[in-house]
């Protein structure tokens, strides 16, 4: 049987104001997307149960619903209070295996070794791919990355962690898989910003 604290923690911490607060972050997010590197102000909207983060609980539940399955990373499943938090808040299922997700939240980068274990859509349905949303503690401190590709004018550089493994290496075979390929939302505190598909990483000189 729960105890109380977990039915707490489950029930409560969604959007107080469920219209005025989508909003919100579906705007941060769009201009995110729409910008790639860019970094958007994402106010608390919402109170999870840790690890799951202010930022990344108020993306999924503005993305989320009973028709987008949801995979989460092993940090977030030590307990079942995450899990029951999303699927109380969302109506989402929660998934075993990356590849059948719709959407993604990884509280541990730095453990996910493999961007392509998710689903890269089809070359007729690209969009059936997985969005995953990365709780990242910085979008300022971690290693640069230079960015180039449509809504970026020039480059944009953006430095978040922590990251995956071997990150440049992972993204540049998510682009050449392009217009199949996974997209990235980064949570960092307070904002986001995003990597879609078809943003560019300029390698580094030697």
């Amino acid at each position: 049987m729960p105890s109380a604290t977990h039915t707490s923690a489950v029930y409560e911490g969604g959007f107080a104001d469920p219209v005025g607060a989508s909003q919100t972050v579906f705007r941060a997010l769009m201009d995110a997307m729409a910008r790639p590197g860019s970094v958007q102000s994402l106010p608390h909207v919402t109170a999870p149960p840790a690890p799951l983060t202010a930022s990344a609980s108020a993306l999924i539940v503005m993305l989320a619903d009973a028709d987008t399955p949801v995979w989460l990373d092993p940090a977030l499943t030590k307990t079942s209070t995450v899990k029951d938090w999303i699927v109380f808040h969302t109506g989402a299922p929660v998934v075993s295996h990356p590849s059948d997700a719709a959407f993604a939240l990884v509280a541990a980068p730095q453990n996910l070794s493999a961007l392509n274990g998710f689903s890269l859509g089809t070359q007729e349905f690209p969009d059936r791919s997985t969005t995953v949303i990365l709780q990242v503690s910085t979008l300022s401190e971690g290693a640069q990355l230079t960015l180039e590709g449509p809504g970026i004018k020039d480059q944009a550089s953006l430095s978040p962690a922590p990251m995956p493994q071997h990150f440049e290496a992972q993204w540049q075979a998510n682009r050449a898989a392009f217009p199949r390929g996974i997209d990235l939302v980064l949570a960092a505190p307070d904002c986001v910003a995003a990597l879609p598909r078809s943003t560019r990483l300029v390698r580094k000189e030697a």
